[in-house]
């Protein structure tokens, strides 16, 4: 399996979009506000790719994951971190937080931050086991109770050799 960058050349926009609908899928009716993964179009995952960092992982010729990643001031962003059903517990999503941090660490960023739904404590206890800790709860515009809880990962500093 191969992680490449989504850059001009990418086209399988539809395929991209299917992955990450397949991938988000067993949320559907565990979580509310339901996923904004449900409004996203080829389109705008094009967009989206052209505003922010993407990587695909292509398994043969099927499309298997995808991250997006945002700069922020103090941190990376990861968002739509996303692995088909089938290619779950394979350590392809441990493959895609690997590049988020490769990423940081080349942009001079000191943690990662991701945000995950209060109802998925499978989620939060898997991004827990890889350094991620809690760092606030927070509540969707129009919620009264908290429906997301923001995760961060402070990355080591880089080693200076002298």
């Amino acid at each position: 399996m191969r992680v490449v960058p989504l850059d001009q050349t990418f086209t399988r926009w539809d395929e991209l979009l299917a992955l990450i609908v397949a991938s988000f899928a067993s949320m559907n009716g565990r979580i509310d506000p339901p996923s904004s993964a449900l409004k996203l179009t080829a389109e705008s995952l094009a967009e989206k790719s052209r505003a922010e960092i993407g990587h695909v992982a292509i398994d043969g010729e099927k499309l298997a994951g995808c991250l997006f990643l945002r700069p922020e001031a103090d941190c990376l962003y990861v968002g739509k971190l996303a692995v088909l059903p089938e290619a779950q517990g394979k350590g392809l999503g441990r493959r895609l937080l690997a590049i988020a941090e490769e990423t940081a660490a080349a942009l001079g960023l000191p943690a990662l931050r991701l945000e995950t739904r209060i109802e998925l404590t499978d989620n939060r206890a898997v991004f827990a086991a890889g350094g991620f800790s809690r760092t606030a709860e927070k509540a969707h515009p129009g919620f009264a109770r908290t429906t997301f809880v923001e995760m961060r990962k402070v990355l080591a500093p880089p080693i200076c050799v002298a």
